[in-house]
């Protein structure tokens, strides 16, 4: 996401996902039939759990037709929600999508925010953010608003220090005093969990923690504070399609009790509910 090298990349290593999703409309794309099931593309873990939990329990009496395609990337499922391979996507908060759309010239819009993952730092080689060495390497994510959102956790834990007002273009290059003289490994947000036998520790995002079997509340050294936290994970569609009918009933499902039950009884405070 910080150039085009990357971004083609990212596009590239998600293409026989994208392909098999345009396949699937093809015929009559996912946005503009509002007679037919309403696709969302998420992240595996926790959006997909969180949108079959409804499939398989509400959408049926809700007369809800719902489809949920899982990627493993943070492109595809905008790029799909934009060219209308699928009529919605669930897997951003409001920082990324405001990147996404300007870098991309998409028009994607946030409908109704339902959790939060906080970012956390791992690591397999030290207990505690203290015992970082010094010239310790931290893997953080490459996309721009997702390492911004990496450093000023460091910062808010006084590992680093920040230039006063910087926001989410954050990069080291920011980075005012580094009393561990730290070194940053720019990795894609997907592939940090798989650094930590590589690195001292790495920055991992939420979902991908949950997926590598890392619990946030427990296992993470260092852990975003839910409070006035900006990086809610919110329900989005192109502009426009806001008001279908599926969307809405959608909306009101992933904001019910029955899913904040959910997301608490399964995730423990490892994904924390908006609503």
């Amino acid at each position: 996401m910080r150039n085009a090298t990357k971004l083609t990349t990212a596009v590239l290593a998600a293409g026989a996902l994208t392909l098999g999703l345009t396949a699937c409309g093809s015929d009559k794309d996912s946005a503009s039939d509002t007679s037919g099931p309403l696709i969302v593309a998420a992240s595996p873990v926790p959006h997909a759990e969180i949108l079959n939990y409804v499939k398989d329990n509400l959408a049926k009496d809700a007369g809800l037709d719902l489809e949920v395609k899982e990627f493993t990337d943070y492109v595809t499922p905008n790029t799909a929600t934009e060219d209308g391979s699928v009529g919605a996507n669930y897997f951003q908060n409001q920082p990324y999508l405001d990147d996404f759309n300007k870098k991309n010239g998409t028009h994607i819009v946030p409908v109704v925010t339902v959790h939060l993952e906080p970012l956390g730092l791992y690591s397999s080689k030290v207990k505690s953010a203290d015992d970082l060495k010094s010239g310790a390497t931290i893997a953080v994510p490459n996309d721009s608003v997702n390492e911004a959102r990496a450093l000023k956790l460091l910062a808010a834990n006084g590992i680093i220090t920040l230039k006063d007002g910087v926001g989410n273009e954050a990069t080291p290059s920011d980075i005012t005093k580094n009393p561990k003289d730290l070194k940053f490994k720019e990795l894609e947000a997907a592939q940090t969990p798989r650094s930590l036998e590589d690195v001292d520790a790495a920055v991992i995002n939420g979902n991908y923690a949950i997926e590598a079997d890392l619990s946030p509340a427990e296992d993470a050294l260092v852990l975003e504070s839910a409070t006035d936290n900006p990086y809610g994970n919110f329900l989005a569609v192109k502009e426009g399609n806001e008001d279908d009918p599926r969307v809405k009933k959608l909306a009101k499902l992933l904001t019910s009790p029955e899913v904040k039950k959910f997301i608490e009884d399964k995730y423990e405070g490892s994904v924390i509910a908006s609503f």
